[in-house]
């Protein structure tokens, strides 16, 4: 599926810009602050969450706008767009073909799948990153995660306060802790289905400048009862103040396969390329599991590869089907890309056709 058109209003810097790409990858060059990784988050709200920098939604208006901002695309065969209206400017608005919707159905048209500079210390970074992580990776594939996810964080959250009461109600509580069992179960099945297919389709690519990665989850798995669990440990939650077991405490288990460590043990330059890679075998997945390619954003990645890995990147690139939005400060780390790239220029938040 590509995106044809894209228009942002009010959106951060951008007062009123629209692309109109006809190719499958699409360039935007600009000094740093000009406006480029806020064309990227635009198009991550195409998608159910919070977008690329997970912000929230009235730090995304214009500060010089009236509080709002919308964000449209027109893709092969439908229009999506999203935004907020004051003055109730932190609820978020979709619509989908003119139609009022949801933020999760965005999720049954578009896949989004991103990488960007504050994602190269996934690997160290603590266990809350690589499962954000990780449930964009799922949600590409299977849409239905994002209402498991939210109505099993929404029961947790319910919970969570009843705990807190001297004399909570125990029929609600049981009633509650059946949800997050019934949600708890299917989130961890859709990441373990995920990691699983992701595992072979790494297996399966040819060898590339990009390290391949092991895959595994850990940090918890749900017991024969989670319901029976989470009711056994309602004083040690309540003395908590937080439900310790449950989909919420796992991780992503990534090991470099050919040195057969530790991710988080290699050096900063094999990292991003395990993770370059890692994202590419994830749009192969999603590509065979859905009927269109995923939308890919990478912002500001070839900066920081050597000419091999970059000219490799370009080749997966161009041959993925996907349609690719990529961000660099110099227009000619991407002169490689030839008549493939459809080239912009972002300054102030101008968006000009190169």
């Amino acid at each position: 599926m590509q995106l044809v058109r894209l228009s942002l209003t009010d959106f951060r810097n951008h007062a009123d810009s629209v692309l109109t790409p006809d190719g499958p990858i699409v360039v935007l060059s600009g000094e740093n602050g000009s406006g480029k990784t806020n064309v990227l988050e635009a198009l991550s709200l195409l998608a159910p969450g919070r977008g690329l920098r997970g912000a929230r939604l009235s730090d995304m208006a214009r500060s010089q706008g009236n509080g709002g901002f919308s964000v449209a695309a027109r893709l092969d065969d439908v229009d999506l767009g999203t935004g907020t209206q004051p003055p109730d400017v932190d609820r978020r608005l979709v619509r989908i073909n003119g139609a009022p919707s949801s933020a999760i159905a965005l999720g049954e048209w578009l896949a989004v799948v991103w990488l960007t500079p504050m994602m190269d210390r996934l690997f160290t970074d603590g266990p809350s990153e690589r499962r954000r992580f990780l449930d964009r990776l799922v949600l590409a594939v299977d849409p239905a995660h994002a209402r498991r996810s939210t109505r099993f964080e929404a029961a947790m959250r319910q919970r969570n306060r009843l705990l807190a009461d001297l004399t909570p109600d125990d029929a609600w509580l049981s009633a509650l802790e059946a949800q997050m069992a019934q949600e708890a179960v299917a989130i961890f099945a859709a990441r373990e289905r995920l990691v699983s297919a992701l595992s072979q389709a790494i297996r399966n690519e040819p060898e590339t400048p990009f390290a391949k990665a092991s895959l595994s989850l850990d940090g918890w798995s749900p017991p024969s009862d989670y319901a029976a669990t989470l009711a056994s440990a309602r004083l040690l939650d309540a003395a908590a103040g937080r439900t310790l077991e449950g989909p919420h405490r796992m991780d992503l288990d990534v090991i470099h396969l050919a040195k057969g460590q530790p991710a988080a043990r290699a050096s900063t330059g094999e990292q991003k390329a395990m993770l370059i890679g890692l994202v590419l075998s994830h749009v192969t997945l999603v590509s065979a599991q859905r009927t269109a390619r995923p939308l890919l954003l990478l912002d500001e990645v070839a900066a920081h590869l050597d000419p091999i890995r970059r000219a490799s990147l370009y080749d997966r690139l161009v041959s993925s089907g996907s349609q690719v939005w990529m961000t660099g400060t110099e227009p000619a780390l991407f002169d490689a890309l030839g008549n493939h790239a459809v080239r912009y220029s972002v300054a102030a938040g101008t968006v000009i056709r190169a």
